[in-house]
């Protein structure tokens, strides 16, 4: 008994060491994330959410190449805004993982939450530590569904601790680009962007949520603000966005992010 005791606490002193080196890479990291004095390394790891085989032939097919829109994506926003950088960031693909990363309960308290923030990191360390190339500055998990089997997926997420995301997207090509704006999203929520929609429908908050918020008329906007989440076509309306080039980043996220609050408006996007 005295030496199962013993071998118990030895794990719990373990995990707390390694918790608290994961921390202070954590916060070291996040200290110069948004300096933007160098290009964030990101790597995108691919999970089967659905154990299909569809899903694993898809996920096969994935690359680097596959996300080099969301690098432009960075690359012109940051132009926009002033930011003197030559790639914001850079984004490789890691090995693709077996188990699911763990999800916080749908009636959670603040205690259960930070446990689970907790536990996320934990398993993203362990079930990252042995993959090759250089530590990112920034993990996604992405979680792949075939939309034939699940045509609607639980929330992604994004945190700022741990600079780590989940995102749940579909294992098809012509979902691809909507993918994106998901990864791109979580992404930024890892830098201290905040959500910038509310209410049951998930409509963007005027004018934090809106890419356009002095267009004039208002509506239809024609791009959808990367934190708000949604093209707003009226005050009640709005249309999830299929791809990068339909999405910008606003005033309020820019300054999140450590970026100055007003655009180069007459710098082009490119086609992402």
């Amino acid at each position: 008994m005295a030496q199962a005791t013993a071998l118990t606490r030895l794990r719990q002193l373990l995990m707390i060491f390694i918790l608290f080196c994961v921390a202070l890479g954590t916060y070291l990291t996040r200290s110069r994330s948004t300096d933007w004095d160098q290009p964030l390394w990101v790597t995108v790891f691919p999970i089967n959410g659905d154990g299909s085989e569809q899903t694993d032939v898809y996920i096969d097919t994935l690359s680097r190449k596959s996300f080099t829109s969301i690098e432009e994506f960075m690359l012109t926003e940051a132009t926009r805004y002033g930011v003197d950088i030559a790639l914001p960031v850079r984004i490789n693909v890691g090995v693709p993982i077996k188990s699911r990363p763990p999800m916080p309960e749908a009636d959670a308290n603040s205690l259960s939450v930070a446990l689970w923030s907790l536990k996320i990191r934990w398993w993203a360390w362990r079930v990252t530590s042995d993959q090759p190339g250089p530590r990112p500055d920034i993990k996604l998990f992405l979680v792949y569904y075939d939309p034939d089997t699940h045509p609607e997926l639980a929330h992604s997420l994004g945190l700022q601790k741990g600079m780590l995301g989940g995102c749940n997207v579909f294992s098809d090509r012509a979902m691809a680009g909507s993918n994106k704006v998901v990864v791109a999203h979580e992404m930024l929520h890892t830098l201290g962007a905040s959500d910038k929609y509310a209410g049951l429908d998930s409509l963007p908050v005027f004018p934090i949520g809106y890419a356009e918020p002095d267009r004039d008329p208002l509506y239809p906007q024609r791009y959808a603000e990367i934190m708000g989440g949604r093209v707003p076509l009226s005050a009640n309306e709005a249309k999830i966005p299929t791809a990068l080039r339909n999405v910008r980043i606003g005033g309020a996220t820019a300054l999140e992010i450590n970026w100055t609050e007003t655009p180069n408006t007459q710098i082009a996007s490119s086609s992402l």
